[in-house]
């Protein structure tokens, strides 16, 4: 079974700024139930269909396929909760580590995250000086949780 093991953090500053243009991407959620989502989403000219589990200890089953670009767009358009998630994503190569900066859009706008997906849970890593608080086990900061709480909705937020 595919296993996803990822831990998410807040960015505090814009060190992170350095890695040049990103790609943007539309997702959206047909099903956002406790236990399981399903998401499509596009960027760089292809459509995804993912599917995830239950997550326990940071580890969660997750399965993706390609689909056609334009069944994607459709399903987006049609068939996904509202809003739909804009953001555009950057990579940065730390410490031997990929991370993944999402710079959220629309009712999420003002929102970045960091997320570094690693081969087992208690595995080390070393941050980099942009990083701030992990919010891995905050639910708010799902991706399927800012269709019904959008950060814009959130009000005064509290600091790094």
């Amino acid at each position: 079974m595919p296993l996803e093991i990822e831990r998410k953090y807040l960015v505090r500053n814009d060190g992170w700024r350095t890695s040049g243009t990103g790609i943007r991407y539309r997702q959206g959620y047909l099903s956002t139930e406790p236990g399981r989502n399903i998401r499509v989403r596009v960027g760089a000219g292809r459509g995804v269909l993912t599917i995830k589990g239950l997550a326990v200890n940071m580890a969660r089953p997750e399965y993706e396929y390609p689909i056609p670009l334009q069944d994607a767009n459709e399903m987006l358009d049609t068939l996904c909760l509202k809003p739909i998630i804009e953001k555009t994503r950057y990579t940065i190569e730390h410490a031997g580590l990929l991370w993944e900066v999402d710079e959220f859009e629309g009712e999420n706008a003002g929102l970045i995250i960091a997320e570094v997906e690693l081969a087992a849970a208690d595995q080390r890593i070393l941050l980099p000086d942009w990083i701030g608080a992990e919010v891995t086990d905050d639910p708010r900061y799902y991706n399927a949780s800012l269709i019904t709480n959008p950060f814009a909705t959130w009000g005064k937020r509290s600091s790094v």
